[in-house]
């Protein structure tokens, strides 16, 4: 199970009429710790920001799950309430889990939210769907370092 923390990367960006202007973004990463998710983030984004940026901030986050379309281009917030019942008092409980989407826009959101929860047996609803600022997602990669063998 992946652990998803989000960091803010502030850095100034040159904006379209060629005005200096601070920006702080957030990025999800896939770590064990906080200090690993911000040595991964800091290798992720140095080949795309110029000049210097700092961490301002890493938090845990709540996110169980993300379902990943690369011909999406930003990431929706859907908060799920999974419903179960109380063997002992049969009583309904709703135990609430948030998962992110990739998608182009609100009812693609939806769309491949409920596509990806097509196999699943266990009762939920949707309680909401909202877009975050997340700019981009990294998730863990294991790399294979292939050595050469000399015979």
């Amino acid at each position: 199970m992946a652990l998803w923390f989000e960091c803010k990367v502030r850095y100034e960006r040159m904006t379209e009429s060629a005005a200096v202007k601070k920006v702080n973004e957030p990025y999800l990463v896939d770590a064990l710790t906080f200090t690993e998710a911000e040595a991964r983030i800091i290798e992720k984004i140095t080949p795309f920001i110029s000049g210097d940026f700092s961490i301002s901030a890493v938090k845990k986050t709540k996110i169980s799950e993300i379902f990943f379309d690369d011909r999406g281009d930003r990431y929706y917030m859907v908060k799920v309430n999974f419903i179960s019942l109380d063997e002992k008092t049969g009583v309904e409980k709703k135990t609430a889990n948030f998962m992110l989407v990739q998608a182009s826009d609100f009812p693609d959101a939806l769309k491949k939210f409920e596509e990806g929860m097509k196999g699943t047996m266990a009762d939920y609803e949707i309680a909401s769907i909202t877009e975050t600022p997340i700019m981009d997602v990294f998730p863990f990669q294991v790399e294979v370092i292939k050595e050469k063998i000399e015979v």
